[in-house]
């Protein structure tokens, strides 16, 4: 056999060999990177853009760490009782404990324990111990709670942080209470006028009352006449209000009227506690309010 017969052989046998290595490749997938400009199909790629929110745009309380800053239990798990403490710290960016803060209402940490099934509600102001450990005596009743740590960084920003809590024995759940417009604790009614609205501030007015006579004398509590807290039902997201005047700034008076400015992040159910002081004694009426959309 001549050499170009040969060599015109060997180059058909080459190309056979090559066709059959792609088709080969093109049955088994391609080699390398897979094509990557379109989602994934399915709910799963909405559910990440659901849930990928930024921390400035989520209700206060839903997350354990913000800005750094993260609240840390020293027991997730506690026994039933009437004075089980809680020990926690606040650790800073850095990872060490937060031993700094600034007074705000009148306290360095405010911290909110409350059941999840939105019972057992309490506003304490724990010690804080040199090596940044906080601790107080709480009320707890068995269940899933949830504690909010609210407090201002030395030369930071305010922040409410939330972790949740195991409570050891059986668990009786509570239904959520009807709306109302009026709430009685130990002998005060407690009057709500105004609406929570869905994204939009609106003024909420308590007025408080004993046997059945305006109370016009009401004492100095965290620097108001009243401290007010909203939970939302669910996800306990803590909403974020302002009391509208203060003792001693001209205009504001003792009672019977307390006025807080506040916005509902959605529609829903939410758990109202306010906290009042009349005759040194600290009080808290609660009520529910359903908002539409």
């Amino acid at each position: 056999m001549s050499t170009p017969v040969r060599l015109a052989l060997f180059v058909a046998a080459l190309g056979a060999v090559f066709g059959l290595a792609v088709g080969t490749g093109a049955l088994a997938g391609p080699v390398g990177p897979a094509v990557a400009d379109e989602p994934m199909a399915g709910h799963d790629a909405d559910a990440e853009g659901a849930h990928t929110a930024p921390a400035a745009h989520l209700p206060k309380g839903l997350q354990t760490s913000q800005d750094g800053y993260s609240l840390v239990l020293d027991h997730d798990v506690l026994p039933a009782g009437t004075a089980t403490v809680l020990s926690f710290r606040v650790l800073d960016p850095r990872g060490a404990p937060l031993t700094a803060y600034e007074t705000s209402h009148d306290e360095d940490l405010h911290l909110i324990a409350v059941r999840r099934d939105l019972t057992g509600f309490q506003h304490v102001h724990p010690e804080l111990a040199a090596d940044g450990t906080w601790r107080t005596p709480l009320s707890l009743t068995p269940g899933a709670w949830r504690v909010f740590a609210d407090f201002v960084p030395a030369d930071g920003e305010g922040l409410t942080l939330g972790t949740d809590l195991s409570v050891s024995g059986r668990y009786d759940p509570a239904p959520l209470p009807a709306p109302s417009r009026t709430a009685e604790v130990d002998g005060y009614a407690v009057t709500l006028t105004g609406d929570l609205l869905a994204g939009e501030e609106t003024e909420l007015t308590l007025s408080v009352a004993r046997d059945g006579r305006p109370v016009t004398d009401l004492q100095p509590y965290l620097a108001a006449y009243g401290h007010l807290v909203v939970l939302r039902d669910g996800d306990l997201a803590y909403l974020h209000v302002h009391p509208t005047g203060e003792p001693g700034d001209g205009r504001t008076q003792p009672g019977p009227e307390v006025r807080f400015a506040t916005t509902a992040p959605s529609a829903g159910s939410y758990r109202l506690f306010l906290d009042f002081r009349h005759g040194d004694v600290v009080r808290t009426a609660e009520f529910t309010v359903e908002v539409s959309s």
